[in-house]
């Protein structure tokens, strides 16, 4: 098997190999959120490269406004872990509440 031109031996081989990528992009993904932390003067102990995720899947499903579909792609085998990605803050509730008009 060729991979990059070079020689791969095994299928565990490239196994490793890929999971060595993976942790490099992850390590580098890492770096580089930490670094705009600093920048926009967040504290880097809230942020995390699983907060993409979180973020992805927001917005996907704003725009879709299908958790089934999301569900398929975040790869989750129940709607009810999807759900998970999606809890509202308590800063969105006041939002949408005060949109309403609604004098309480």
């Amino acid at each position: 098997m060729r991979i990059d031109k070079r020689q791969i031996s095994s299928f565990e081989e490239f196994l490793w190999k890929e999971e060595r990528a993976r942790a490099t992009v992850r390590k580098q993904i890492w770096a580089e959120m930490k670094r705009v932390c600093r920048k926009a003067g967040v504290e880097e102990s809230k942020v995390f490269p699983h907060n993409l995720r979180h973020l992805f899947a927001r917005m996907f499903y704003q725009v879709s406004r299908d958790i089934t579909k999301l569900a398929d792609v975040l790869g989750h085998s129940s709607i009810d872990i999807t759900r998970i990605y999606l809890v509202s803050t308590g800063y969105e509730h006041t939002k949408i509440l005060d949109k309403l008009h609604l004098i309480l």
